[in-house]
């Protein structure tokens, strides 16, 4: 059962109980796959399909013909599902998109932004105990209106070396350019390094397991990552005319994901916290993935009651959740109150998993309370910002004096004497 806990009573490591660990042993075997695949490319990801995911391939790249053929074999009302929630993603995330400035408004002197999408992005999606259609969309629809101009999947394959249809049917609703069959550390190596088939990309997207997490911790430098994604997380703040129905499915919407997700009840409410408890009991039984949920819920979760809802969210502000459900009555009201949050939920009828799929949001969102300093993936994260400045020599003349002195009080000479050898006669 799922833990109780009274706010006056709690201890601080009650509240903040989350950090993204470092595994050794893991560290070794990700270091062991990714000098593997820099020194044997291709034949490498070809061993690990055969060694993890039981495929012997004769090609890592997934043809055009399979692509179209998962296509055109997916129930159309599913391809219109994925068209409708392309198009809300893309709706929401045109707002983001940044424009290049110039500032010339002193005489001789322009100075300016330049925008530039990333050129080529890799873009992992997991497999094994289940494959994210959604998360195709969510990392390739930002990087297309960014301006990328190759997105190159990786996925692991199933043992017949097939890939899940619903995978490839993303992918081209949302315009990937190429697609490798291969997954794990082996996968993000090829995408920082290169092989014979997989190109070396300058940015990697997209979720994983602690394989993946700790391979994209290990290639940053080499390319650009978008985070490192620790397990799923939803906090639910509910006031008493919550319906607890509804508040036990929100949270284990999330459980269901992962042995280590964290589920998050805080409320002012002792009853509705009762209730709550004893309806999660009821569905988790009901669930496909029960026994994950089960481990998460009493593992990870809980329940806090707090003295007021102002007091839940100054509680949930410290632990800064991936997804925040604000279940009041008027969740404007506390809106401007949140200050640490992936993605915000408001009210009683906006589900997490309506952000997951379908609302426009990105569900690539920071974990393990990082949303106390970073942000949910967006167009910013696939393009590049570079400054450029222009001056007249008679403006340069105007500043010269400040400039030369600035890197003279520095000890860096060699500046000044850049500036001031320009207007020796």
């Amino acid at each position: 059962m799922i833990k109780l806990f009274y706010s006056n009573e709690m201890k601080e490591s009650d509240i903040l109980n989350r950090e993204i660990q470092n595994n050794d042993e893991v560290e070794d075997i990700v270091a062991d796959i990714i000098n593997d695949v820099r020194a044997n490319g291709d034949q490498a990801l070809l061993d690990y399909c055969k060694k993890f995911d039981h495929a012997d391939l004769d090609s890592l790249e997934a043809s055009q013909e399979e692509i179209d053929d998962a296509y055109n074999s997916i129930d159309p009302e599913f391809i219109q599902t994925l068209k409708m929630a392309r198009d809300n993603i893309e709706v929401f995330h045109r707002q983001q998109v940044r424009k290049n400035f110039v500032i010339n408004d002193k005489e001789g002197i322009v100075l300016g932004q330049k925008v530039t999408p990333i050129e080529k992005v890799g873009l992992y999606v997991p497999g094994g105990t289940a494959s994210y259609p959604s998360s195709v969309l969510m990392n390739a629809v930002p990087a297309k209106i960014a301006g990328v101009k190759e997105i190159v999947m990786t996925t692991p394959p199933n043992p017949d070396g097939s890939l899940p249809q619903a995978i490839l049917a993303a992918a081209k609703v949302a315009g990937v350019t190429r697609i490798i069959k291969s997954g794990g550390a082996q996968a993000v190596a090829a995408l920082a390094y290169g092989t014979e088939t997989v190109p070396k990309v300058d940015k990697i997207v997209g979720p994983g397991n602690i394989f993946v997490a700790t391979a994209k911790r290990r290639v940053y430098g080499i390319v650009d990552i978008d985070m490192i994604a620790g397990p799923s997380e939803i906090l639910v703040i509910a006031d008493g005319s919550c319906n607890p129905s509804y508040v036990a499915a929100d949270l284990l919407s999330q459980a269901e994901h992962d042995k280590l997700a964290t589920a998050v009840l805080i409320t002012d409410s002792k009853v509705l916290a009762e209730k709550v408890q004893q309806e999660l009991e009821v569905q988790i039984p009901q669930l496909l993935r029960s026994e994950i949920a089960r481990t998460s819920i009493e593992q990870n979760g809980k329940i806090i009651v707090a003295d007021s809802i102002q007091q839940a969210v100054e509680i949930s502000n410290r632990i800064a959740p991936e997804h925040l459900e604000i279940c009041v009555d008027d969740p404007f009201a506390v809106l401007n109150s949140i200050q640490n949050a992936g993605s915000i939920f408001l009210g009683k009828n906006v589900p997490e998993a309506l952000g997951d799929y379908f609302a426009g949001p990105n569900h690539t969102l920071p974990t393990s309370g990082t949303a106390r300093f970073s942000s949910p993936l967006s167009v910013d994260d696939f393009v590049k910002k570079s400054s450029f400045i222009y001056y007249t020599k008679d403006a340069l003349s105007q500043v010269q004096e400040r400039v030369v002195d600035f890197a003279t009080r520095e000890g860096l000479t060699g500046h000044a004497k850049s500036v001031s050898i320009r207007f020796e006669s």
